[in-house]
């Protein structure tokens, strides 16, 4: 069974820094578009950044772009989301997420399609303070 697991939420401050972790069991994330979504209560969530491994090619949401970046590590089949200069409006709790049909793998594309994404992680939450 594949499975994502999330780790690395917290809390910080306003202009601080956090890594997330997306750790893939049961397969190699080399085939799937990987991706990370966020949510807050009572809203719709929304795409923050896509990963094609395939590729190497990044993508991000316009709110973060500049700010976060998606770091890959094959040897612990994990992708991590580095967070800069978070502000208030990053709290939300975070989701990784992968599918291997998505084409192309990028930012509007699993933003479009994410009701219908293979895998998800349980997620894990932000939350940046004043």
């Amino acid at each position: 069974q594949v499975q994502l697991a999330e780790s690395g939420g917290g809390s910080v401050e306003a202009g601080e820094s956090l890594k997330l972790s997306c750790s893939m069991s049961g397969a190699t994330y080399g085939a799937y578009c990987m991706a990370w979504f966020r949510q807050v209560p009572g809203k719709e969530r929304t795409g923050v950044a896509a990963f094609d491994p395939r590729t190497g090619s990044t993508s991000y949401a316009n709110r973060v772009k500049g700010r976060f970046t998606i770091v890959r590590d094959n040897t612990e089949n994990t992708i991590f989301l580095q967070m800069n200069r978070l502000t208030q409006e990053d709290t939300a709790k975070y989701y990784c997420a992968a599918d291997r049909r998505v084409r192309p793998c990028e930012i509007g594309a699993v933003t479009y399609r994410d009701e219908f994404l293979e895998l998800w992680g349980q997620g894990t939450l932000v939350t940046v303070g004043s």
